[in-house]
């Protein structure tokens, strides 16, 4: 079976700001989206693709407090067979016209291909999370990630 994937824009950091440049043929379905703060932005992990991809389906311990094996699927890394990324974003400003979303931060890198756009809503929360002992004291809240320790959680 064959998949292709169509970007449907691109992903800039300009100025300290991080840029979802939408392509001219999507920009319309950016209509109505001003009435939700988040979204889902799903993108391309370029600098993964091709060859650099994680070879093995198990990495020797990414996590300070994790076990000396994970599997991959139990990470968040971009060295994925299929590097397919999806972050939350604020979004700051929508500006139709040019087809800009801006937001404060994003964890893609610049040039990162666009894949989709989906608003991101209450009813996605999960009431009953539950997180391995590893990982239970990671942020359990968006807005909690940016002045979390992240550098003393990896190996890295």
């Amino acid at each position: 079976m064959e998949i292709q994937l169509h970007p449907v824009g691109c992903i800039y950091i300009r100025n300290d700001a991080f840029v979802i440049e939408v392509s001219k043929e999507y920009r319309p379905a950016l209509s109505e989206l001003e009435g939700f703060s988040h979204l889902q932005v799903i993108f391309w992990a370029h600098l993964f693709d091709g060859t650099t991809f994680q070879k093995s389906p198990v990495i020797d311990k990414p996590y300070k407090r994790g076990p000396d094996k994970v599997g991959l699927f139990a990470t968040r890394s971009p060295h994925r067979p299929n590097p397919v990324l999806l972050s939350i974003i604020v979004v700051q400003q929508i500006d139709h016209k040019n087809g800009l979303i801006i937001t404060p931060f994003i964890d893609a890198e610049d040039g990162s291909p666009l894949l989709d756009i989906k608003p991101y809503h209450m009813s996605e929360r999960v009431r009953d999370c539950r997180v391995p002992e590893w990982c239970n004291n990671w942020p359990q809240w968006y807005e909690d990630s940016a002045s979390f320790d992240w550098k003393n959680e990896f190996t890295f």
